[in-house]
C-alpha cells in the first residue's frame, strides 16, 4: 500500500507525517477532499476571516477615493 507524505498539521488522519485514512480524495484545485480537522483545530472555529475581508475592502475603497480625489485635481 503506498503511503502518502501529508502536510497538514491539524488533520485526523495524520500519523507521524503520513495519511492513515483507508481512502483518500484529492482535488487538484483545491488539495486533499480527505482532510478532516482534528477537534482542537475545529473548536478554534472561525479565525476572523470575515473581519479581515471587510478590512481589505475598506482599504481598497480608501485608495479608490484617493485616486479619484487625485483625478479631480488634474482637471
Amino acid at each position: 500500500m503506498p503511503r502518502i507524505k501529508c502536510h497538514y498539521v491539524d488533520c485526523v488522519f495524520l500519523d507521524d507525517g503520513y495519511c492513515s485514512a483507508a481512502a483518500v480524495e484529492i482535488d487538484p484545485d483545491t488539495g486533499c477532499a480527505t482532510f478532516s480537522p482534528t477537534d482542537a483545530a475545529a473548536a478554534e472555529g472561525d479565525w476572523g476571516e470575515d473581519e479581515e475581508l471587510e478590512e481589505w475592502e475598506e482599504d481598497e475603497d480608501e485608495e479608490d477615493d484617493e485616486w479619484l480625489e487625485e483625478d479631480e485635481d488634474e482637471f
